[in-house]
């Protein structure tokens, strides 16, 4: 968590390997990702993680199913093998009865909801999420962090957060507070809380 400009979705930029580091080094799966060629990052990225942007990055050309489904053509799958994988993710967010329709036709929250899937149907280890709920309501984000949370209890994935949302915070087995591109260890929660009143307290008292 952390103001704007505080460096959230440069951090996972960097992370997965989108962007490269001026200094330091960031290691995913045991490889230095600054060591790598373009093609071998870029393989690293796909077999590793999942991604789900700020900005949903739909291919308009594609139904919901098509859009859900790029990751595993992309991997050298099958989709049509995989329609019960992404069946299940249509109706776990309430999406199946969109599978066929294209971006244009669907709101905010039903392209956050597809993108979402997107990011969840390879089972890569690590997900990085730059705010997730941002464009769904206060029942449908409960929802996917309900989901994401799954994905940490019952498959073993990580998960990487970024929110504005102390209620997504929540959710978290820690809560690290981003300030001016460093992480500010004055304040680190454990969690996961039922109660978001502790995030707002420690929001407080950084002045975020």
């Amino acid at each position: 968590m952390g103001p704007s400009g505080s460096g959230k979705s440069s951090l996972l930029h960097l992370l997965s390997g989108l962007d490269t580091p001026s200094g330091g080094e960031v290691e995913l799966g045991g490889a230095r990702l600054k060591s790598l060629s373009d093609e071998a990052r870029t393989l690293a990225r796909r077999e590793q993680v999942g991604y789900v942007f700020q900005f949903f990055h739909l291919l308009p050309n594609f139904t919901v199913r098509e859009n859900i489904g790029l990751p595993l053509a992309i991997r050298g799958e099958n989709p049509e093998r995989s329609h019960a994988r992404i069946d299940a993710l249509l109706e776990r967010l309430g999406l199946a009865h969109k599978a066929d329709s294209f971006p244009h036709e669907l709101s905010g929250g039903e392209m956050q909801r597809t993108s979402i899937a997107r990011a969840l149907i390879g089972g890569q280890p690590l997900l990085l999420c730059d705010e997730p709920t941002g464009n769904l309501s206060q029942k449908a984000g409960a929802e996917v962090m309900a989901l994401l949370r799954e994905c940490v209890d019952k498959e073993g994935r990580s998960v990487l957060l970024v929110t504005h949302n102390p209620r997504d915070a929540a959710w978290a087995d820690r809560v690290l507070f981003l300030v001016d591109g460093l992480i500010d260890e004055r304040v680190q929660l454990s969690g996961p809380h039922s109660d978001p009143a502790p995030i707002h307290k420690a929001l407080g008292s950084l002045g975020i």
